[in-house]
């Protein structure tokens, strides 16, 4: 297998809503909110559903890895509910092998309720449910011994059993790669993420603003000198200014593309991972893979949602 992604089992659940619905339930638009079940299911109630799509950040660049035509796998966990359910058949369904067995749960299957407003802005709110249940027990250890490439998500770690389930995966992996995932995560997490970068990960994906603060950076000079120093490969998105892969100290650059129809933002870094963990599996050059990100991103951007 090439790459085996570990993240957030969440099931987007899509529904049009207007403006005065947000204001009723006090949302603020374009924001992500975390929730728990009862708010869940009261804000559900009187809305029809679009469309139910697995979801997850690391589920995502794993499900374009499949289509551009990697063999590829994924372990996150759900519980043996309706939700469950579709989130394995939508996995399936993109020919991702799914190593989990569903079993009966404390907490239901992750969701993240997406409102879309009727000027194309996603508004989230998100109950983890047992998804960031994740334990040790949960990792699959033949499956990450058999693949390439172990793809790690940042929203997923945190103290207690998700850690000891990353330790267990990183012990068992030939190489791992790793996304930040968020400013707040990487602002929560600060001193293991470092150790992780420094000590663990063979590829750290981050946005600008994430690796600035890991590493409080004063500018773009002391991102790149760090990555030059950490000799493995650091791939950073910069927006409008594009990307930059930093990889043994050498720097490549790529340029953003012009002129898109730009819909929806979501999905944009996890589809970037995707096209360049593709060029990078593929044995492309930095540059090619670079582009390939781009290219990735700029596909999902002009549509709605998080995959193509």
């Amino acid at each position: 297998m090439n790459i085996l992604g570990l993240g957030n089992a969440i099931v987007d659940v899509i529904c049009k809503v207007d403006d005065e619905y947000l204001a009723k339930n006090g949302l603020a638009k374009s924001n992500m909110k975390l929730i728990d079940k009862t708010e869940f299911k009261k804000l559900l109630s009187n809305l029809k559903i679009e469309e139910t799509v697995s979801g997850g950040s690391v589920a995502n660049s794993i499900v374009g890895l499949s289509q551009l035509g990697n063999n590829v796998g994924f372990i996150g966990k759900v519980n043996d509910d309706e939700l469950g359910q579709k989130y394995e058949q939508g996995l399936r369904k993109e020919n991702v092998e799914y190593f989990y067995t569903k079993k009966t749960e404390d907490l239901p299957t992750g969701t993240c309720l997406i409102l879309i407003t009727p000027d194309s802005e996603r508004t989230m709110c998100t109950f983890l449910g047992t998804a960031g249940k994740i334990n040790k027990k949960d990792i699959n250890e033949q499956a990450i011994k058999n693949c390439e490439i172990t793809f790690l998500e940042g929203y997923l770690w945190d103290e207690g059993e998700p850690k000891k389930a990353f330790d267990e995966a990183i012990n068992y992996s030939n190489k791992i790669a790793m996304s930040l995932s968020d400013k707040f995560c990487v602002d929560r997490h600060k001193k293991n993420f470092l150790d992780l970068v420094q000590n663990k990960l063979d590829i750290t994906f981050a946005n600008e603003q994430e690796i600035s603060e890991l590493i409080d950076a004063k500018n773009f000079d002391d991102v790149v000198s760090f990555g030059k120093k950490l000799n493995k490969t650091l791939v950073i998105t910069r927006s409008n200014k594009g990307s930059v892969a930093i990889d043994q100290g050498e720097v490549t650059e790529c340029k953003s593309q012009t002129n898109l129809k730009i819909v929806d933002l979501t999905g944009a870094g996890d589809l970037f991972a995707a096209g360049f963990l593709h060029g990078y599996i593929n044995k492309m050059s930095t540059k090619e893979s670079l582009i390939k990100g781009t290219e990735m991103a700029s596909k999902v951007i002009q549509i709605i949602g998080a995959r193509l």
